[in-house]
């Protein structure tokens, strides 16, 4: 067993020790994956670490989609929840939160401007501040074929559409009304399970007492915890397995979602809408070889650096990737570097592969042979499906009472 003096002190790496007491005292007849299993089920969601005070960001219903945007790329963060300025002071939590603003559901809003309105078009006709949709996209003349060119987003930024769309206007993006929620006392089993089986990006934890959100536990957040458990007992021996020894990659190179060099940036993002990713590779024209990588996180560089795209009258997926690393060397520090291509090979171990992704900050890894053609892709939500399964009747009826996505949603 390691002991706090032989072990990093940071909380996560605490957790850790946590887990390694209940895998020393864990019935010798059960296999490792049980042993795990009944670890994580004994552990309370409370305990997990809570992001640094600066990643404690909620944004108001009243906020602008342009605030919203420029709040979650000067944090660094993929979502927040949303806090109705209407509810009262001592409002529940499910009264006082709206949902989570997401960069996919920003996404989601930019696609449906860049198409011409229908009346199957969820907000067209409908009206933000005394200007109908239909009417701003006849002053834009958004429903030109050029819609991946300069000129769009340029037009989109600087329309009142969009300087007057307010968060709440999208907060259909969710896949539950407001959201899935953990109370304190669940378990660690539960949230990885959601994480991972049940395909949540973000878990929030509600202090049922004071009616706000506790904590929000993230993918990568579970995976930096994962990092800091290197040399414990418990994780080296499921960490120090090969990722074919844990049936990884899961999705081969034919099932690999991904656009191609020369296709419009904006068909990266409907892609990653359609197929709900949230990252593809750009692969050269003609080749199996991938130039980088573009995520729903990108957007914001449409959003918010206009050198971007002032110099492409039509934005390919590799006019993207140029322009966005010029604009990051350029502001070293600000963000973290992004549309880098960041590979292993089928031999690394999970251990290495947590460690890469952690210290990468990405989400997603591509499994690459010594040429550079792509053998597959991992995720944080992969990885995290191999740490845990879910017991036969687990979850009961947990989701039962969650709301449904409503059938008017906007998004």
């Amino acid at each position: 067993m390691v002991t706090m003096e032989e072990s990093p002190r940071s909380p996560e790496a605490k957790l850790g020790l946590r887990v390694e007491d209940l895998w020393d005292v864990q019935e010798p007849q059960l296999s490792p994956d049980e042993k795990l299993n009944a670890c994580f089920e004994s552990i309370p969601v409370s305990a997990f670490p809570p992001p640094p005070s600066n990643q404690e960001i909620e944004i108001k219903s009243d906020a602008t989609l342009a605030e919203a945007v420029k709040i979650l790329a000067q944090h660094n963060i993929l979502s927040a929840p949303v806090v109705d300025v209407d509810a009262p002071e001592d409002a529940s939590w499910i009264d006082r939160y709206i949902g989570i603003v997401e960069f996919a559901g920003i996404v989601v809003w930019i696609l449906h401007q860049s198409e011409p309105t229908s009346p199957r078009s969820p907000s067209g006709g409908a009206a933000v501040n005394g200007i109908t949709s239909t009417q701003e996209h006849e002053a834009l003349g958004l429903e030109s074929a050029a819609t991946t060119s300069g000129n769009f987003f340029e037009d989109l930024t600087s329309s009142q559409l969009y300087k007057n769309t307010k968060v709440r206007d999208i907060s259909g993006s969710f896949r539950w009304a407001p959201f899935l929620a953990l109370e304190r006392s669940n378990s660690f089993l539960t949230m990885l399970l959601l994480l991972s089986k049940y395909k949540m990006k973000s878990v929030p934890v509600v202090d049922l007492g004071a009616g706000r959100i506790d904590n929000i536990i993230t993918q990568s957040s579970v995976i930096h915890m994962l990092a800091e458990c290197a040399g414990l007992h418990w994780f080296e021996s499921w960490g120090t397995k090969k990722l074919s020894d844990v049936g990884l990659p899961m999705v081969t190179p034919n099932h690999i979602i991904k656009v191609y060099e020369d296709e419009p940036v904006l068909q990266a993002f409907k892609l990653m809408r359609k197929k709900r990713i949230g990252g593809l590779p750009v692969m050269e024209r003609g080749g199996s070889r991938a130039i980088g990588n573009i995520s729903l996180q990108d957007v914001q560089f449409l959003l918010t650096a206009p050198e971007i795209y002032h110099d492409h009258r039509f934005i390919t997926a590799k006019d993207f990737l140029t322009a966005v690393r010029s604009y990051l060397e350029k502001r070293e520090g600000t963000f973290p570097m992004s549309g880098n291509l960041i590979t292993c090979n089928k031999d690394c171990t999970i251990k290495e592969l947590i460690q890469l992704l952690d210290h990468e900050k990405i989400h997603r890894v591509y499994v690459a042979d010594d040429d550079g053609n792509l053998e597959g892709l991992i995720t944080l939500r992969d990885i995290i499906s191999k740490l845990v399964h879910e017991p036969r009747g687990y979850f009961g009826d947990f989701f039962d009472g969650v709301l449904p996505l409503p059938p008017n949603s906007r998004v």
